[in-house]
């Protein structure tokens, strides 16, 4: 039921697409979400009058990072709903007791329960083609949200780059610069190589994120990337996943997959006989022609050097030897990181989408902080 009830929500959304059910239901799995072991998850759904699916939510909580915050703070995600101010209070209300039961003061939401690279953020603007992953919604959400109480605590923004328009003078200049330079290296993954490359990969994440994050960090091991990568190998493209070196030493990374998306737009999210040869069949005619950047860092003493042109100017060669691929999607990136931002427009990248994550704090009389927006000099 928790998973037809999205597909009643969106029977009539054309854009809208399907993820696979054992995505959804590994979420939920113990045995596979290894949140599990540091947290604990519930899911409802709703129904009306004549037993029919109209909302569903599910909420969670992570000891990892619940008591990081001035409240302990919990989630609620995968909330889908009918255009119905009390049907979504009903939801919301039955998430925020029973997050309150286990300790929670406040949730943030819609997230994710796990990596912040998935389901993540409530979309408020360019309700347009959605990506692997990458939130999708109706628009009349975002006053289901304000409606009950929640808060923007932070913004988003998706950027596209349609890699078939030239590259800019300046952008160019810099990459061939930073290529230049001796004792820079840029290697792609290779299945060959990948136990060296992906203890290589969570090094920079971990030293790259750690500086970031700081208190709402959690540390990356290698054997997770490995297991996702392991899952992802039928539509993987080694050219599209890198590591910057220099003199040998790891200190950037890039991370992209083709929008898998493209396919599962025509499965329902069934990865049954039939589903499974309609999925060789379109990846065989090509029908991916997005690529989906999932995550880009660089360590803090190699940032504002130039390293992020030059994977995006290594992956422009890519794509001019895979011409099927248009466009490379970025998502996403916060307001509280301006500096990110910075560099996608930089490299060309177009800001198309807006999303939202919110807080609602159950003592309303408490003050409401946003997640703090470092400064920026101009």
């Amino acid at each position: 039921m928790f998973l037809d009830t999205a597909r009643v929500i969106y029977k009539n959304d054309k854009t809208w697409v399907c993820p696979l059910d054992n995505d959804i239901n590994a979420v939920f799995d113990p045995k596979q979400n290894p949140y599990f072991k540091h947290g604990e998850a519930e899911r409802w759904v709703l129904v009306d009058d004549n037993n029919r699916l109209i909302g569903r939510i599910a909420a969670f909580f992570d000891t990892n990072l619940c008591y990081t915050y001035d409240q302990p703070t919990g989630g609620v995600g995968y909330f889908e709903c009918i255009d119905d101010k009390n049907g979504a209070a009903l939801l919301f209300d039955t998430a925020r007791e029973w997050l309150r039961g286990k300790g929670m003061e406040a949730m943030d939401g819609p997230i994710n329960f796990g990596e912040t690279d998935k389901y993540w953020g409530l979309l408020v603007n360019g309700f347009t083609h959605p990506s692997f992953d990458v939130p999708y919604n109706h628009p009349y959400y975002q006053s289901l949200f304000e409606t009950y109480g929640f808060q923007v605590y932070y913004k988003m923004e998706g950027f596209h780059i349609d890699v078939k328009k030239p590259e800019d003078p300046r952008f160019k200049k810099i990459a061939e610069w930073i290529l230049s330079k001796p004792g820079y290296e840029y290697k792609h993954f290779t299945w060959k190589n990948q136990d060296e490359f992906l203890k290589d990969f969570a090094l920079v994440f971990n030293e790259a994120w750690a500086s970031f994050k700081k208190d709402h960090f959690e540390p990356l091991e290698a054997d997770y990337i490995k297991a996702t990568l392991k899952k992802a190998k039928p539509i993987i493209e080694e050219e599209f996943i890198w590591i910057a070196y220099f003199e040998g030493k790891p200190i950037g990374i890039y991370l992209m997959f083709p929008d898998l998306n493209q396919i599962l737009m025509h499965l329902d999210g069934k990865l049954n006989l039939i589903g499974l040869l309609k999925f060789l069949y379109y990846k065989r005619t090509n029908a991916m022609t997005r690529a989906k950047g999932l995550l880009m860092g660089v360590i803090p003493k190699f940032q504002n050097h130039g390293i992020e042109s030059g994977f995006v100017y290594n992956l422009r060669k890519v794509f001019n030897s895979k011409p099927h691929y248009t466009e490379m999607e970025m998502s996403w990136v916060a307001d509280f990181n301006p500096k990110m931002r910075r560099i996608f427009c930089s490299v060309g990248g177009v800001p198309v989408k807006d999303y939202i994550t919110c807080r609602y704090l159950f003592d309303r009389s408490k003050e409401f902080k946003r997640y703090p927006i470092p400064e920026t000099r101009l």
